[in-house]
């Protein structure tokens, strides 16, 4: 739903310390077995996942050894030393339709459908925060006309890349025939290392920007760095302090974002500014050149999200993801943590004026009359999806393209609106000159599964398949692993969408759609589980898996939601794809995907038994309570206000030996050909050396399919770079063939994705070292920067 990384922004299945060879080996001697062993099922991002199979009828339309991180007082020199509080230091339109209904179900919606007719009122409880200074109808306009942007190239401007998010570096100094000589250039550690008071929640996932010749960066914290792009060196620091009680999931800060004043005169202050969403729910912007706050943005630099959202409870309400810039104005949703109760901060979306910081906008589905800030003592409408990853923006049309979630309680549905059904894991077209919507389509209908958009959508031209050209279009991966082509302006599928029988029963039979869409396009998920995948190291914990597998309820994708009883959710809320996103050679035609193959093992609490159990929401714990916190979502989340508590078992792990139940591989990397959509390779990816039975590493290097998060970049030189897997390697694969060409250890897990630049004429791949708590990958705080040699008196590539 709208966790959010926690990892939200991090990835949300816990991190799996092993996992299991298939069935068929279940003879073989347990050293083997170890070999084999997989490694930490998923983090927790703060969205979900799922998975299906196809069927149905088309509707139209529709180095060293890895070291321990060191805390932060013995970090190398580069940092700048702490600073006083919030100060720097500067060293040197029309819905998509076709997809029809089914006519089994009310609650049954067509994939692709037109804005809700009818909404919730908003909450009428006064609340902390509520902005009565702002006009209810803000007075700010976008710009009419599409503004110039930075592409990708010598520079990675945007957080996918260049504006289309393609993830792809059109450089080709760093090719197949010399990948291998891939070497350090340059270690870069922000200091930003967990406290006593922040151990175990710490998940990066940072990837920097490069504009010019210096790199923009956040740490966990959202500590803003500028480094030279060719050294590494530290440039400048702004530290907003943001508390460690606004730690969500995770400390999470998956990048900035980079703005040019168009009418700013030469050498004004904040003519370039960086901005970031904190933990805290500020946007923050500062002096892109010297790290000062941009005095005319917000108050002194930021703005306050949590006006109009109601009571202040520090860690309920975080931005992890860098807001996406449309034509002057920045849009932001953020992370409500998950399963804690109905009556939860709302999930709207605001659009900010990228100069002032003032609202432009705000689209609250449950009350789309509410344009602009709450009256006095009102809030947004409560409890309603929100969009905790990253948007994409679309300068030519004017619209920002949001992956939501689904609304605050994940595995009940029965007390939301018509609007959250309708609105609910949907890609939602927002016209960014008004904030109103101009189309949605939706990828899983009456979600109790937490199977949340995760991904970043990619924008690409597609040739009209009547022959006439290009069609401006968007792919859109799910959690379910059904990956979608869209027509970008009105959100009609490209590709034909079916649908699929979905299961009926559980705790809310009367509710639950009958059928649910599925891309015939392409998708990442596998066929529905047997006994016969059930895993262990030795006989005993694959008995185990397999008594537990038969005990539990399962009839494949969209099980419901039981209390009687576990149900199997396949795959769990981490993917199918998540938030590390694809990446696309435009080139060669070819989309690079990595995804997660992890069951959950789920079971509803009735609330008389959660209420004896002590299970609270964040709102009613006592500041010192740290119970849960460190959990992964849903194992135990209350989801107040609800019939029924969930217990979430995040990648099905055996609790004596922390190995996960399904036999391996947990994660995969796959090439699809862009314009069939039809597999060109897939292969497992992660090894088992950071990976054993009860924690304990084998290190042994087998290829065995880990649990991976983050993603990948691709470049002209024909080269895939992705870390993710919790095998602590970034590794350079051969995009015509998967096949693996160069890796290097990191001293931390490479929960991230890589950033391609070129810096006086030498080509560079940086990647964030930052670990992960729930991948249980070792936490650090480095940035390193990897080019070819040098050759003797020359600058560049050889």
């Amino acid at each position: 739903m709208m966790a959010a990384s926690a990892a939200c922004s991090m990835s949300k299945v816990p991190a799996m310390t092993a996992s299991r060879l298939p069935t068929t080996r279940l003879l073989l001697s347990a050293s083997l077995a170890l070999v084999l062993a997989i490694p930490p099922a998923a983090a927790q991002d703060g969205s979900g996942s799922g998975a299906g199979t196809p069927a149905g009828v088309a509707q139209p339309g529709a180095a060293s050894p890895d070291s321990a991180p060191t805390n932060s007082e013995s970090q190398a020199g580069t940092q700048a030393p702490e600073q006083p509080e919030g100060e720097m230091d500067s060293p040197a339109q029309t819905a998509t339709e076709g997809e029809a209904s089914s006519a089994e179900s009310a609650t049954d919606e067509p994939a692709g459908s037109s804005p809700a007719a009818s909404a919730s009122t908003v909450d009428q409880s006064a609340g902390e925060g509520t902005d009565a200074a702002q006009d209810s109808s803000p007075a700010v306009q976008a710009v009419s006309e599409p503004q110039p942007q930075r592409d990708v190239g010598a520079d990675w401007p945007h957080w996918g890349g260049g504006p289309d998010a393609q993830r792809y570096s059109p450089l080709d100094g760093i090719t197949r025939d010399n990948v291998g000589e891939l070497t350090k250039a340059w270690e870069y550690r922000t200091g930003d290392m967990p406290t006593e008071e922040t151990e175990g929640k710490y998940s990066p996932e940072g990837t920097a920007l490069k504009v010019g010749h210096s790199l923009y960066l956040c740490s966990a914290m959202n500590i803003l760095v500028a480094l030279d792009a060719e050294t590494g060196v530290e440039l400048w620091r702004y530290d907003p302090k943001v508390s460690p009680d606004a730690i969500p999931y995770g400390a999470t800060c998956r990048g900035v974002t980079y703005f040019e004043n168009p009418e700013a005169e030469e050498g004004e202050a904040c003519a370039a500014r960086i901005i970031e969403g904190t933990l805290d729910a500020r946007l923050i912007a500062v002096d892109a050149k010297t790290g000062e706050p941009c005095e005319d943005f917000g108050e002194n630099g930021a703005v306050d999200l949590w006006n109009g959202i109601g009571e202040r409870v520090p860690g309920w309400y975080s931005v992890t993801a860098p807001p996406a810039l449309v034509r002057g104005i920045l849009v932001t949703g953020a992370q409500v943590k998950d399963g804690q109760a109905e009556d939860a901060p709302s999930g709207v979306i605001r659009g900010y004026d990228a100069v002032t910081g003032q609202l432009a906008w705000a689209w609250d589905l449950g009350n789309p009359d509410l344009t602009g800030a709450p009256p006095e003592g009102e809030t947004y409408t409560r409890g309603t999806p929100n969009m905790w990853t990253t948007a994409t923006g679309d300068e030519e049309l004017g619209l920002v393209y949001l992956p939501m979630g689904n609304s605050s309680v994940d595995y009940w549905g029965g007390g939301r609106s018509e609007a959250e059904n309708d609105y609910s894991t949907s890609l939602v077209a927002i016209d960014v000159t008004t904030g109103e919507p101009a189309w949605h389509f939706q990828t899983v209908r009456y979600d109790v599964w937490d199977y949340d958009l995760g991904s970043q959508v990619t924008l690409i031209d597609f040739p009209d398949p009547k022959g006439e050209g290009t069609v401006p279009a968007l792919i859109l991966p799910s959690k379910q692993g059904d990956i979608y082509i869209l027509n970008r302006e009105t959100g009609e599928p490209l590709f034909p969408v079916e649908e699929i029988r979905a299961p009926i029963g559980g705790v809310e039979p009367q509710n639950l759609a009958r059928t649910q869409p599925t891309s015939t396009y392409h998708t990442l998920r596998k066929d529905r589980l047997t006994a016969k995948d059930m895993w262990g190291v030795t006989p005993l914990d694959q008995l185990f898996c397999r008594i537990q597998f038969q005990r539990a309820n399962y009839d494949g994708i969209f099980t419901p939601p039981s209390a009687d009883k576990p149900w199997i959710q396949y795959p769990g809320y981490n993917g199918g794809s998540d938030w590390g996103s694809i990446a696309v050679d435009p080139e060669r035609g070819l989309i690079i995907a990595n995804y997660n193959d992890v069951p959950n093992f789920n079971q509803l609490i009735p609330r008389e038994k959660a209420d004896e159990m002590g299970l609270k929401p964040i709102n009613e714990k006592a500041p010192e309570s740290e119970s849960g916190e460190n959990a992964a979502e849903g194992a135990g989340d209350p989801q107040a206000g609800a019939p029924y508590a969930i217990d979430v078992n995040a990648g099905w792990r055996v609790p004596f030996t922390g190995i996960p139940c399904k036999q391996p591989p947990l994660g995969g990397i796959r090439a699809i050909d862009l314009a069939t959509g039809e597999t060109v390779w897939d292969q497992p990816i992660g090894t088992a050396r950071r990976n054993g039975p009860f924690g304990i590493p084998s290190f042994l290097p087998k290829r065995i399919g880990t649990p991976n998060n983050g993603g990948s970049v691709v470049t002209k030189g024909g080269i895939v770079f992705i870390a993710a897997a919790t095998d602590n390697l970034i590794r350079a694969l051969d995009i015509e063939t998967g096949e693996e060409l160069w890796s290097d250890v990191l001293p931390a897990g490479g929960q991230a994705n890589p950033t391609v630049y070129e810096e006086n004429g030498r080509e560079y791949l940086l990647i964030q070292a930052g670990g992960h708590h729930f991948m249980e990958t070792p936490i650090g705080d480095w940035y390193i920067a990897y080019a070819l040699p040098e050759v003797e008196g020359e600058a560049g590539n050889p």
